[in-house]
This record gives C-alpha cells, structure tokens and sequence, in this order.
C-alpha cells in the first residue's frame, strides 16, 4: 500500500546550505532501497518535505526524522493513503522557496512568507502540485 507523508520542521543547525546538503545527500543515497521519493522545500529555517512510499517504510523513516538532531519542532501535516505517486521521478527533488515567486505563496498562504505551521496540510499540497507543474524542483535524477 502506498501512502504521502506531508511533515514540516525547524533547521536546527546553520548554516542551512550545509544542513540541506547534508539531508539530500542521505535522502539520496537511502531512499532508492526503500522505495522513498518526494522532495525538500526549504525556506529560512523551515522544512517541509514530501514523502511517498510503501506505508511501513515512510512510516519508519517519519519516526527517523522525527528523532533526528537536525530538526525540532516536526508536525505532521498531511498522512494518507494514495493509489499513485505525485512526486515518483525524485530520490529527493529539492525547492529552495525563498527563490519562487511570492505571488505563488500568496496564492495558498495567508502572506508572502512561507510558514507551513499556519496553513492547512492541504494548501501545502497544492503548492508543491504547482511547484511541479512550473518545474521549480531541481534533483530530479536518482
């Protein structure tokens, strides 16, 4: 069974270039065995990352990055069972959303900065749908 995990977190380490770095490359180099794909977006020191896989295995690594130093405040905005990937191309595609167009925040946020912890799992989703389909997601290659 396939499901989609939406969760956002905070950046526990500066500077975020290198903690970013640092979460793809093992994304990368673990998901693929797994059977993982989604994507990072990254804003400030926000997280938010998309997972989509078999359930025992998103689950596990949810409880993974929930117990990971590099982050705090994890919230889980989004869990359910899905029939097909959104996001299969990527080991781990990423977004840097300080570089996307703020009128696209705009569209499902309350104002131009980007802060998942006060919008709906469901805006959140329907922005990433519109991250991809602009093709704002680099890294798609495994």
């Amino acid at each position: 069974m396939l499901v989609r995990c939406l969760y956002a977190s905070r950046a526990t380490q500066s500077p975020m270039s290198k903690l970013t770095d640092s979460i793809l490359k093992t994304s990368r180099d673990n998901n693929p065995a797994r059977g993982i794909t989604g994507f990072l977006c990254f804003s400030g020191d926000i997280f938010i990352q998309v997972l989509e896989g078999g359930r025992n295995e998103v689950c596990e690594l949810f409880n993974r990055i929930v117990k990971d130093e590099r982050h705090t405040n994890v919230r889980l905005l989004a869990y359910q069972e899905i029939r097909q990937r959104k996001f299969g191309t990527w080991t781990m595609g990423q977004v840097d959303l300080s570089k996307v167009n703020m009128g696209l925040l705009l569209k499902y946020h309350e104002k131009a900065d980007f802060d998942p912890f006060t919008c709906s799992g469901e805006a959140t989703l329907a922005l990433l749908d519109e991250l991809v389909a602009t093709a704002s997601i680099v890294g798609r290659s495994q």
